[in-house]
């Protein structure tokens, strides 16, 4: 069966006649459009948008569709008029195709070389975002199409270079695959995630089908005789329902294996690597069948979710559990009505095989109002880097359903704040914010908000404005850049020159900490696009840029690109520096300085121990006298782990050492050594020798330990065996 008879097949299944012979017609028209074009395969060019069109028949989308599917490309290819295609096709399929072709000439790409460097990418990139995403609140249509139109050209990728293979698979895991999740077309999202998992990680993909393929049938084995057992059960019920076996996809799994590695886990204790899914009639029969699931075997602690009662934002609803069946083995079930099976496969797409699209339909404004929400942050929002951020925060991740005290229910992402609940009230509001209340209950402003939380939020009377630490990422006061982008515009409608000098203080705080010295500030003002360092210093003072991005930055500056690995197994090196101009030298890390990965550093050649690495600023190499004796050298890629030494001054409290040992535990930080030092004005000092994995991480730490209570100050010190020297007060 050919592509085309294979459309009009799966078309005709929920179209009528007249309907399937404008499909027809849509595809003679773009046949003779595209006569003799070829792709980049070899394959004809008009294989492309028929497959296209299929992935659309599959999610029974109307005819307007399917045919803006086979046209969606002989404007741009094949230099036909839109007037033409409106003519003979109708204006809802010539806007179709417009829209679709406006959005083909987008790229979310992000370029390389100059432009990066330039900032022109991110830029580039968000502002073809913020016209897709816009667009689809003119009609979801239009994204549809390219959804499928990227998904076929994922599974074409291998006819494209190696760099333009993970360029796409990024692009498609970070914004297509997100956005047909937040649509709840399932269908197409697990596609896109293991088409583009397949080409970031080939060699992860291709372990992980050896271990799914290796047991398979003895899954299959099981799988079978459980949907014996559980359809003898319903049937003594007269519980009508359909018991299918549910494939785990492959980047899902990945997923999974990653977080059970953190837990010391294994492969095998994946519990929903096995998984059955029921399909009933009615939504009682949802009930029946999970408590039918319940007196077989035993539910698992806290692996029950009713989606029934609490859809998911994207519209999707189910009753999930977990049980150990037969012994000690772990199984996922799904329990859903049929109609909730057929929108958990095609979210959104399923309207239109219900309603044909009618925007008066209540429930379908509900499952897109965050569209809505889009279309005022396009008008709220200055700049288009701050659109993408808030899409990438507050759309693309996990929802949390909250309520305020009328009732009245709002969704936030997941760790979410009750300031982010403040600022999505009113932004008066969460500037007078001093306090909030969670079911009747004072927390604090850094807690996470859950599922059904009825939120209260206490506010002064009189004018005030945010404080700068909601503003501090390390501190946890907010999640969403909605909220974020607020505080920043108050900032920035205060004094200039206040704001200047909080920026001033702020970065010699943050130079002081990391123990780094870099007097240009013009120059770190540069690396961030701007002029003048007034201006730069100004984006601190009022939060447009965080001290940790100063870090980061920094950090970046001496990062280089992966070398190529030599496929024969090396003696790995000491350190991870490499040496400029000079083959594979023994490097070492001064024990004087502790630099770490970010740090500005140089090389010194001893006698006997090859290259020793130093802090440009190392008291020893500032005052050597041998100059000729110190070479370039920069930090390549590694995730080891570096020590470096802190200083914490603080007053002497009980509990002191064990909080701040938390807050390194929490950021999987090992404590090397510590020395405490007590003084007689009840204060104390203590020596850390921390390990870790570069200046981005060590300035986060440090953050962190300065909001413990009882921290005066915390900083980074030189060579940790003069510290220890230091007597008592």
């Amino acid at each position: 069966m050919t592509p085309v008879d294979l459309l009009l097949e799966k078309a005709s299944q929920y179209l009528p006649q007249e309907k399937l012979a404008l499909v027809e017609e849509a595809y003679r028209f773009a046949l003779k459009a595209h006569k003799g074009q070829v792709r980049k395969s070899g394959e004809p060019y008009l294989e492309h948008p028929l497959q296209v069109a299929l992935t659309l028949a599959e999610l029974q989308l109307d005819a307007g569709s399917l045919v803006a599917a086979l046209l969606h490309d002989v404007t741009e290819d094949c230099n036909v008029p839109i007037t033409q295609i409106e003519g003979k096709f109708g204006s809802e399929v010539a806007k179709l195709v417009d829209g679709t072709t406006k959005l083909g000439r987008l790229s979310l790409q992000v370029p390389s070389g100059a432009e990066r460097r330039g900032g022109i990418a991110s830029r580039q990139q968000a502002e073809s975002l913020r016209k897709m995403l816009v667009a689809m609140a003119e009609d979801l249509r239009v994204v549809f199409i390219k959804l499928a139109d990227r998904l076929h050209n994922m599974r074409t990728l291998d006819a494209l270079s190696s760099d333009r293979r993970r360029s796409i698979s990024r692009e498609t895991l970070e914004i297509y695959a997100p956005l047909a999740h937040r649509l709840g077309i399932w269908e197409l999202k697990w596609q896109l995630e293991d088409l583009a998992f397949r080409y970031l990680e080939s060699r992860k993909y291709n372990r992980l089908v050896n271990l799914v393929a290796t047991r398979r049938t003895e899954r299959e084995d099981f799988i079978e005789k459980i949907i014996k057992i559980l359809r003898e059960e319903f049937d003594k019920v007269k519980l009508k329902a359909e018991i299918l076996g549910r494939p785990k996809h492959l980047y899902s799994i990945y997923h999974k294996m990653e977080k059970y590695a953190a837990q010391g886990k294994h492969f095998d204790d994946i519990y929903d690597l096995l998984a059955l899914r029921v399909l009933v009639d009615t939504i009682p029969d949802c009930y029946n069948a999970v408590g039918i699931v319940h007196s077989l075997w035993h539910p698992l602690p806290g692996t029950f979710d009713d989606y029934i009662a609490n859809p998911k934002p994207n519209g999707y609803q189910a009753l999930h559990t977990a049980v150990m069946c037969l012994g000690t083995t772990p199984l996922e079930v799904q329990i859903r009505t049929r109609d909730m099976h057929h929108i958990a496969e095609y979210g959104v797409a399923s309207h239109w095989r219900y309603k044909g699209g009618d925007k008066g339909d209540i429930r379908f404004e509900e499952r897109v109002g965050w569209l809505r929400q889009l279309i005022d942050w396009h008008r709220e929002l200055s700049g288009a880097e701050e659109f993408l951020e808030s899409v990438k925060t507050d759309i693309f991740i996990d929802q949390v359903f909250v309520f305020s005290p009328k009732g009245e229910i709002k969704d936030l992402p997941k760790g979410a704040t009750p300031l982010d609940f403040a600022y999505r009230i009113h932004t008066e509001l969460g500037h007078r914010c001093i306090g909030a209340k969670v079911n009747g209950r004072m927390v604090p402003l850094d807690y996470q908000l859950h599922n059904g939380d009825v939120v209260e939020i206490l506010a002064t009377k009189r004018e005030k404005g945010p404080t700068r630490d909601w503003l501090n990422p390390h501190l946890g006061y907010i999640k969403t850049s909605h909220a974020k982008e607020k505080i920043r515009q108050w900032f920035k409608k205060q004094e200039r020159a206040e704001n200047i000098e909080h920026g001033r203080e702020l970065l010699e705080k943050e130079l002081k900490q990391l123990g780094l010295q870099f007097s240009n500030r013009e120059k770190l003002a540069e690396l961030f696009k701007y002029s003048n360092a007034e201006d730069f210093l100004a984006a601190i003072g009022y939060g447009g840029i965080s001290v940790h991005q100063i870090a980061l930055k920094l950090a970046a500056q001496q990062e280089q690109p992966r070398p190529v690995v030599d496929l024969s197994p090396p003696k790995p090196p000491k350190s991870t520096v490499q040496v400029l101009g000079v083959g594979d030298l023994l490097t070492n890390l001064a024990g004087c300085c502790h630099p770490v990965p970010g740090d500005s550093i140089v090389g010194y050649v001893t006698r006997s121990r090859g290259i020793t690495v130093h802090r440009r600023d190392c008291y020893n190499v500032v005052n050597e006298d041998e100059k000729e004796r110190l070479i370039k050298v920069e930090w390549g890629k590694s995730d080891s782990q570096y020590p470096v030494s802190i200083q914490i001054e603080a007053l002497d409290r009980v509990g002191l050492v064990r909080d701040i040992s938390t807050v390194v535990a929490e950021e999987q930080v090992n404590i090397a050594s510590m020395n405490v030092v007590e003084h007689n004005d009840r204060t104390t000092s203590l020596y850390l020798t921390l390990e870790t994995r570069g200046l981005a991480q060590l300035s986060r730490l440090l953050t962190r330990i300065g909001g413990v209570r009882g921290v005066s100050s915390v900083f980074r010190v030189g060579d940790d065996s003069t510290v220890k020297q230091r007597p008592p007060a």
